[in-house]
């Protein structure tokens, strides 16, 4: 259990026992009303037991504040929203967190993700992601561990020949043109996309500059089994895994994939990138 994770539920359980102060009751008399054994009343309220929204609306109810539940609720929603911050992830350099990638790739079945302004890791060309790394340690001064970085983001990409399992990425046209380690790196990037387009495993889209879009790209996310989430920003990877998370983050991949070019019409695009650079 991550340490944002456990100060949030004993933030949370320190309101719980607030309310239930305020209330004028003691542990044994509330867990009488809510038919629950003490010991669950007091693991609840030091935070050594994780309150399900249901849970939330009981206690509220019990202690006579009722309207309280909306917001220990919305407690719980931050709660599932763990952190793993960046520089403490990377204290040992970027080999243990590709590690942990692989471990995770491999137990997934089926993923949706979106990335607005890089090419995904998953898709990336030795050359291409060992620049991201080295800007990555540079930006976040962590140990430069880059040749088994790369080894290990190459050992993530196995999947994608695993029989059962399906990729279904899509890539803003802008990350196209992002000019990563040069033209022959970013040429050789580009043609490994377009080897990706057919295969059984991958469904690949790319999102025009130009279409029409009922939001905004927005920042990259992936969505894993439809069970959770993880969003990277520059210095904490946030994972969700609340139904209401897990369902607005899927109506926004929805969006994005309706205006979204696939096959023909993706390798399309991407050969436009490629011309680009081959003209500079």
């Amino acid at each position: 259990m991550s340490t944002d994770f456990q100060h949030g539920r004993e933030a949370l359980g320190a309101r719980l026992r607030e309310l239930r102060v305020e209330a004028g009751l003691d542990g044994k008399t509330l867990a009488d009303r809510l038919g629950w054994q003490r010991s669950k009343v007091s693991r609840l309220q030091n935070g050594r037991q994780t309150a399900t929204a249901e849970d939330l609306a009981a206690w509220a109810a019990a202690v006579g504040a009722p309207a309280q539940a909306s917001e220990l609720q919305a407690r719980l929603r931050g709660l599932e929203s763990q952190q793993r911050h960046w520089r403490r992830q990377l204290a040992a350099g970027h080999t243990p967190v590709q590690d942990r990638y692989v471990v995770e790739y491999r137990r997934t079945v089926t993923m949706r993700g979106y990335e607005a302004s890089v090419i995904p890791g998953l898709f990336q060309t030795p050359a291409y992601a060992r620049q991201l790394l080295l800007q990555n340690a540079e930006l976040m001064r962590s140990p430069r561990d880059t040749d088994a970085a790369v080894q290990a983001r190459m050992r993530r990409q196995e999947v994608l020949y695993e029989p059962g399992k399906l990729f279904r990425v899509l890539i803003w046209e802008a990350a196209l043109h992002a000019a990563v380690g040069g033209r022959e790196v970013m040429a050789g990037q580009l043609d490994r996309l377009v080897g990706l387009i057919g295969m059984s495993t991958v469904e690949l889209g790319i999102v025009p500059l130009g279409a029409p879009l009922s939001l905004t790209p927005k920042h990259g996310f992936w969505i894993f089994d439809e069970k959770r989430v993880i969003v990277e920003t520059i210095n904490t990877e946030l994972q969700y895994d609340s139904s209401d998370d897990l369902a607005l983050y899927g109506r926004v991949w929805d969006q994005l994939d309706a205006g979204a070019a696939y096959g023909p019409q993706a390798h399309r695009l991407i050969a436009r990138a490629r011309g680009a650079i081959a003209g500079t």
